[in-house]
């Protein structure tokens, strides 16, 4: 993953970045015909939505005859864990049990799996921080 700032993105930039993922590289004719035509809007909206992204070096571009054509620099988990990182740090105040407490509770309500997932995650993280699991000297 790319070391990046959390960029502040709005509905039609991430839908954008989704779509980017799912198609790989890009021009803005291919991302308006799977996300502007059914969002009703116009080619020079999504060709906007590319550049304010490549500015905020989530995309980089290269131009091939006469178009640019987009390519994520950072995947979905990178844009998670920096929106997450953002979020936690800017509505926690320093209270780290309350953050962690509604990350189980989410959890939680989302399904027993999710929870089974949270354990095994956080038991291989402690693992990983002991050594546990280390076969090097």
């Amino acid at each position: 993953m790319n070391a990046f700032a959390a960029p502040n993105l709005g509905d039609l930039e991430l839908a954008t970045l989704e779509c980017i993922w799912r198609l790989g590289d890009a021009d803005v004719k291919a991302v308006h015909a799977k996300i502007g035509v059914e969002r009703g809007l116009s080619s020079n909206t999504v060709q906007s939505t590319l550049e304010r992204l490549y500015r905020k070096k989530l995309l980089t571009r290269r131009k091939v005859s006469h178009a640019f054509v987009y390519s994520a620099v950072v995947d979905r988990a990178g844009v998670l864990e920096q929106t997450i990182n953002a979020a936690i740090s800017r509505l926690n105040g320093g209270e780290t049990g309350a953050v962690l407490t509604a990350f189980v509770d989410f959890a939680a309500r989302t399904d027993k799996s999710m929870l089974l997932e949270l354990e095994r995650l956080v038991a291989a993280r402690i693992g990983a921080k002991t050594g546990e699991g280390d076969d090097e000297c």
